[in-house]
């Protein structure tokens, strides 16, 4: 078994980088890891929402875009990672019963049952290492800290038992840089695409930019402005507000890194 601090992690394999989690020898957020693959957020639920949820996910796809989803009691995530295993290639699960998170663990095998079914949704994690190489730099990616998210005040559409409102991921962007990010983010509309929205929070029913929901704070500098994108946490603001008997979830910030590079989900 190589050792992580012999090989940086942004240049480790997804498979490296899974193996490694599932040995639990890494336990933090995902930003920079395996950089230039699709990292996905995860939704499992059992059978009887299975149907729900995924006309959710098609109704709302900004925040909620399908990846892979897996049939009942499947643990392989075959199509975007083979050999890998969704109960414990997470580095840390939340469990919400009926509308609480109940649990943070850290793998899935006591609590798996046949009929879960999987949701792969695509991450805007999958869209920064194009963001860095077009000049735009991100703090969080480098220091291997987590984005901020937050609640808005922005309905999803309904399906079902399930709706709540979205949460977003928030970028402080040089101005000069604000064009670049949308054109860049615009071609990846497989992990969320281009922003939702640009500059005062308030307007999405965000009231202290320093006190994400989900995630670390991020300092916005002079001449920078708050570039906010759909995100994949919105699912966990749907099980508050719909409570399901039991939904899990990645913990925000520590994604499943599939085999697919971040180029295979660009229009352009």
């Amino acid at each position: 078994m190589f050792q992580m601090t012999t090989i940086p992690e942004v240049a480790l394999s997804p498979k490296d980088v899974r193996e490694l989690i599932r040995g639990g020898e890494f336990t933090r957020p995902t930003a920079g890891v395996a950089a230039g693959y699709v990292q996905a957020n995860l939704a499992i639920l059992p059978k009887e929402y299975a149907f729900d949820f995924l006309l959710f996910c098609q109704r709302n796809p900004k925040p909620c875009p399908l990846v892979e989803v897996l049939e009942p009691g499947q643990v392989e995530v075959s199509v975007t990672a083979p050999s890998s295993d969704i109960r414990t290639d997470v580095p840390l699960y939340r469990v919400y019963e009926n509308g609480e998170m109940s649990a943070e663990i850290s793998n899935l095998t006591g609590l798996w049952k046949s009929d879960f079914v999987s949701f792969l949704l695509g991450c805007s994690f999958s869209f920064e290492s194009a963001l860095i190489n077009n000049g735009i730099k991100l703090p969080h990616f480098e220091s291997g800290t987590n984005v901020s998210m937050y609640i808005t005040n922005i309905p999803t559409v309904p399906a079902g038992p399930f709706s709540g409102p979205m949460v977003v991921s928030m970028r402080s962007i040089p101005q000069e840089k604000v064009v670049r990010a949308v054109q860049v983010t615009s071609r990846f509309p497989g992990v969320h695409g281009s922003p939702i929205h640009i500059g005062d929070p308030s307007a999405i029913g965000i009231s202290n930019l320093s006190q994400p929901d989900f995630g670390d704070p991020t300092i916005i500098k002079e001449g920078e402005v708050p570039v906010f994108w759909a995100c994949g946490v919105t699912p966990q603001s749907v099980a508050m507000s719909s409570k399901p008997p039991i939904m899990v979830t990645h913990a925000p910030g520590h994604m499943f890194i599939t085999d697919m590079k971040d180029e295979d989900y660009s229009v352009l």
